[in-house]
């Protein structure tokens, strides 16, 4: 129908321009509010939903009863809609859109879908103009015919689609979110508006959750409370931990200082009709038994230490430093995330009443100097450094570090390095590198200045 008909049918029609990108947004958030349902939500473009109720009816009194929750909660938004209940997710869309809706009885998918006209398809134009021309109307004409025939006429991609709405092949949904480890909630016959008792409500589902974690052996790294208002605003919480945690109170103050630092706090509007808890990923966690001595618990205090500072700060902001296999000093440290479940690499330590091998500080990129030496291999009798010249009592070296050949970047210096470390005349130390070996890499060696030691 066109616009010019519409408009002779209902005079006062509104039109506006087509948004998909906010009818997108819009189902993203349907989609959130479906998620008290079940955890498994997927978007079914370009306005429709699929839920895998798989496990979930019981809690509300069966499929029947749970579709009609859904509609109603949907109603209350607003919003009308079509739905049905069957055995796969395409056979579901095809009634849903082209057939019954309802409950469709298990195993009896292909008896509900067999009436559906050949639109239930979506398939191509030209396909369904074909299938119609040749007398095939319902799905069931096509269930009938031979499906090497059908397939060699209109394609692989036909007969998959109407084996899988007949339910004889199931395709499992793509879920906005992975399904988490453990999930507890609780709903409320009356919106929940008191903002200031939510723990009250949390303590509960927090140990509920790390009860079930603790009869698997395991500990929660990373959580979610999801708060799920009566208007279908969503609001989600998350924090982790550094370490794999069952500690009720310890995820409470978690939980306590991310809504601190929330930009935009927790908003009850008209009230919470469900409060979720998820705990989103686990790992074994024995049980451990605190001895008299006071390292474990130094440990933990710090660990936790970590994990109030990621949820203050964000867990983006608290970085440690982990060591790397390699001979590079440039690649030998880097920052990583607090919070990460890597475990640190031990760092190399120096030999008993020796100095360390390497300065704590590097200059990045390191600093050229002016060097003096008595043989071109040999170290520096004297350099220039920021207009400061120092004269070496003392040289230790050299420290040869060739360039890592896998690196193979284009433009990348590959010079081997000659690390030396010196003592000027003042008890200065530092440490210096001669970039390129001698007649063999470079006629004329370069020398820099890479760190210094304390």
């Amino acid at each position: 129908m066109t616009l010019a008909d519409a408009r002779a049918r209902a005079p006062h029609l509104s039109v506006a321009q087509a948004d998909p990108d906010a009818d997108e947004r819009l189902m993203l958030r349907l989609a959130a509010f479906c998620e008290q349902f079940t955890p498994l939500v997927a978007l079914d473009p370009p306005c429709g939903l699929i839920l895998d109720a798989t496990g979930c009816a019981h809690l509300f009194g069966g499929e029947a009863a749970m579709r009609a929750c859904i509609l109603q909660a949907m109603a209350r938004l607003s919003f009308t809609g079509r739905a049905a209940v069957a055995g796969t997710p395409d056979a579901t869309r095809a009634l849903a859109r082209f057939g019954q809706e309802g409950v469709t009885p298990p195993g009896e998918d292909e008896i509900f879908t067999r009436p559906l006209s050949i639109a239930a398809l979506e398939a191509p134009k030209e396909t369904s103009v074909a299938l119609t021309r040749a007398g095939l109307t319902t799905l069931g004409d096509l269930a009938d015919r031979s499906s090497a025939a059908l397939t060699a006429r209109f394609g692989d991609e036909t007969m998959r689609r109407l084996t899988r709405i007949l339910g004889r092949e199931d395709a499992r949904i793509t879920p906005l979110r992975p399904l988490p480890e453990c999930m507890v909630e609780r709903r409320f016959a009356e919106p929940f508006l008191d903002l200031s008792a939510i723990e009250n409500v949390l303590r509960p589902l927090i140990a509920e959750a790390m009860g079930i974690l603790e009869r698997r052996g395991e500990g929660g790294r990373a959580f979610e409370a999801r708060f799920f208002r009566t208007d279908g605003a969503v609001a989600a919480l998350n924090f982790e931990t550094g370490a794999p945690s069952r500690n009720v109170e310890a995820l409470l103050r978690l939980f306590r200082l991310k809504a601190e630092s929330l930009a935009d706090p927790l908003d009850p509007g008209f009230g919470f009709d469900v409060i979720r808890f998820c705990v989103l990923n686990a790992e074994t966690l024995a049980q451990s038994q605190i001895g008299f001595e006071r390292q474990d618990a130094q440990e933990g205090d710090v660990a936790d230490l970590v994990d109030r500072l990621a949820a203050r700060f964000g867990r983006e902001r608290v970085l440690r430093f982990a060591t790397h296999e390699t001979h590079d000093p440039v690649r030998a440290a880097s920052y990583v995330y607090a919070a990460s479940p890597s475990k640190p690499n031990s760092w190399e330590k120096p030999e008993p009443g020796e100095p360390p091998l390497r300065p704590l500080f590097l200059f990045d990129p390191p600093q050229p100097i002016d060097t003096m030496a008595e043989t071109p291999d040999g170290p520096p009798m004297h350099f220039k450094w920021r207009r400061v010249r120092h004269m070496i009592a003392r040289a230790e070296g050299p420290e040869r570090i060739a360039p890592e050949w896998w690196r193979n970047a284009v433009g990348r210096d590959r010079r081997t390095r000659d690390y030396y470390r010196l003592e000027d005349r003042e008890g200065h130390r530092f440490w210096v590198f001669r970039e390129g070996l001698y007649e063999s890499e470079t006629a004329a060696p370069r020398w820099f200045l890479h760190g210094l030691f304390a």
